[in-house]
């Protein structure tokens, strides 16, 4: 399937998979990410169920904190 990652083209195997399987797939070990699909915002509850399809616009984006 043909998604965009962060404003990236990326070709994915498979017709759908979940923000846990692709988080695995991407290597993204983050602890505090946010998360959005169409512009849509994914809670962390529902990374096992939120489904990523053909298309989406999927964002991964990294929360960094410091002072």
């Amino acid at each position: 399937m043909k998604i965009l990652l962060n404003n990236n083209p990326e070709v994915l195997t498979g017709d759908a998979m979940t923000v846990s399987e692709l988080l695995r797939h991407k290597n993204f070990t983050f602890k505090m990410l946010v998360i959005k699909i169409n512009g849509t915002l994914v809670k962390k509850s529902e990374y096992d169920t939120a489904i990523i399809r053909e298309a989406d616009d999927v964002h991964v984006l990294h929360l960094i904190s410091g002072g």
